[in-house]
């Protein structure tokens, strides 16, 4: 019987490809739209409606920005993290300087970037869109990389060395080997880049700097007008319209990749159960894409087994000419990536150069009095962030490994966070702050709270993630062996998330740390709200136009989070790859 039920939802149905038809039709519409909204005539300040029924239409402009954000993060990834990975002399860098660029605030990166995109484009709003687009982009990339770099290094050793024996090249071992290892990872990830690019949402789309107001049409900026007009209605129907949008995104596509990536599990008995998704079955159900998937596999298939045949086979007699002709194959690719790299190195450097000797004019207007205010600002800010990633850690760590080893609890709490998670909390920072106002907590302490929302979510979606890879023949061992309580915790569960826990506490305290600037000075009603430290003092300067101050703050948070990277972070890296990698 349950055979039966599973061949009918597979069946083919005509009303299904012309859903899909649809669905297609609505996002090239969609695209063609936000296209327009590029190519319009650049406005000083665009007039936000808070009319209930215009959040679908800024809600659609959010979304589409999210996902160009969201395409330009994964390709980001992908490369970056597939060089970090392979390259040690560039990991040496590559990886710190991530940390350090996750932790700068949205408001390092935007007043320049605006700046320049708008006199790039003076006459239209492309370059208040890619401002914008890449500002997201900024919220979301750190934490995909981060994941991408650790998968890769978590390659099992036979695996390569299945790899090596057929001579797979660099993009056949890419495609068939790196991307489905961490794809589980990634997939998570992705969910919580996509929360971490919403968390800002109300500041990229909505922006001030000294007397410039640079606003663009979006459930954001729609917010922003509403927390500074204190509409409360407004404010309730933005966070109502965000909520749907999150849910149909969850279900239409989140859902079905959770489903689809599971077959990337790296274990050697079969899972208990089998995640499901209504729309990966209707989609299944699509002659359309069964057409799409026949066509595409034979050839991936031809180009395999030519591969395959040409690596380990050498006629008789002809190993010189093999070898070179094999030479011949591999080594434009090899150089073309040589001359790309030396490339971008130059560029890189250059922009570098410039940089530093722009920003010592800068930091040469920065008095003393400036200096200690910095310093003491960070130390603030420091204690408060820390804060944050440890009350998170307490209840994310626990939660993750239960819901992620119990299929149960993940299918009731998997899409709840999923959507609360997703859910951009500076939205919520106004209903938060009245709460602790009006029960007389010191908006220096209630902070905290805020920092916290933006950091958890990183630390529960990296070790949920972990929680669903560990192998069930190792879930079974502790059957076996009879383990309960704290003995199978620490044995097991706690040492198979570690890697993906590091993950967590990197880019849960780089989030910690970006979102001091809007939970340290927030704006509520007629009153702002300001808790001394390094994020209140890098928005105040923004708002002021005080570039030298701001330079100066961003600089300092740089270098601090430079110095926790080598004391802290990378001497955990080594010890998760070294003693606590199931795959070592």
């Amino acid at each position: 019987m349950p055979e039966r039920r599973l061949a009918e939802r597979h069946v083919p149905a005509l009303w299904v490809d012309a859903l899909v038809v649809l669905i297609l039709c609505a996002i090239i519409a969609g695209v063609v739209g936000l296209a327009r909204r590029w190519v319009a005539p650049l406005q000083p300040a665009f007039d936000i409606d808070l009319s209930p029924w215009a959040l679908p239409r800024y809600a659609l402009y959010s979304l589409e920005r999210g996902f160009a954000a969201y395409a330009l993060s994964l390709v980001f990834t992908l490369i970056y993290g597939t060089v970090a990975a392979y390259n040690p002399r560039a990991e040496r860098i590559m990886i710190p300087l991530l940390d350090i660029l996750q932790g700068i605030p949205v408001l390092g990166f935007l007043p320049g970037l605006v700046l320049g995109m708008v006199a790039l484009f003076p006459r239209s709003t492309v370059g208040l869109e890619l401002a914008c687009v890449v500002m997201i982009f900024t919220g979301q990339v750190w934490n995909m990389t981060f994941s991408f770099y650790g998968s890769l290094r978590a390659i099992p050793a036979d695996l390569r060395e299945v790899a090596q024996v057929h001579r797979f090249g660099w993009w056949t071992r890419f495609r068939t080997l790196e991307v489905p290892a961490a794809t589980i990872g990634l997939v998570w990830n992705s969910m919580m880049s996509m929360a971490g690019g919403w968390f800002f949402l109300t500041v990229t789309e909505a922006f001030t700097l000294g007397n410039h107001d640079f606003r663009l049409p979006g459930i954001g900026s729609y917010m922003s007008v509403a927390i500074d007009r204190g509409d409360v209605t407004a404010m309730l129907s933005a966070i109502v319209a965000m909520v749907i949008m999150i849910v149909a995104v969850d279900q239409l596509v989140w859902r079905p990749i959770i489903v689809w990536a599971e077959k990337f599990k790296i274990e050697e008995s079969g899972a208990a159960t089998v995640s499901q998704s209504w729309v990966l079955d209707l989609l299944r159900r699509s002659r359309m894409t069964a057409w799409l998937r026949d066509m595409i596999r034979p050839r991936t298939k031809t180009r395999l087994r030519t591969r395959g045949a040409a690596g380990p086979r050498t006629p008789a007699g002809a190993g010189g000419t093999a070898r070179g002709a094999a030479a011949a194959v591999v080594l434009p690719p090899g150089a073309m990536l040589a001359v790309a790299t030396w490339s971008i190195t130059v560029v890189f450097a250059g922009l570098t150069m410039w940089g530093v000797i722009h920003l010592a004019g800068l930091l040469c207007q920065v008095t003393a009095r400036q200096w200690l205010t910095i310093v003491h600002s960070l130390v603030l800010t420091f204690l408060r962030t820390s804060a944050a990633v440890c009350i998170g850690a307490a209840w994310a760590v626990p939660a993750g490994i239960r819901i992620g080893l119990s299929p149960r609890l993940s299918r009731i709490f998997q899409p709840v966070i999923q959507v609360v998670a997703a859910f951009p909390a500076p939205m919520l920072f106004p209903l938060v702050t009245a709460a602790f106002l009006a029960l007389g907590v010191r908006f220096s302490w209630g902070c905290v709270a805020l920092m916290l929302l933006g950091a958890q979510w990183y630390l529960l979606f990296n070790v949920l993630a972990g929680a669903m890879a560990i192998p069930q023949d190792l879930r079974e061992t502790v059957d076996v062996y009879r383990l309960r309580g704290f003995a199978a915790w620490r044995t097991l569960y706690l040492p198979s998330v570690f890697p993906q826990l590091v993950t967590g506490l990197i880019t849960a305290a780089g989030g910690a740390w970006n979102a001091s600037i809007v939970s340290e000075y927030l704006r509520y009603k007629d009153r702002t709200l300001v808790a001394p430290g390094l994020g209140a003092l890098i928005t105040q300067a923004t708002a002021q136009a005080d570039f030298p101050l701001l330079a100066a703050s961003v600089l300092i948070m740089a270098l601090t989070l430079a110095g926790l990277n080598r004391m802290v972070w990378k001497r955990l890296y080594h010890l998760a790859d070294t003693r606590y990698s199931l795959n070592r």
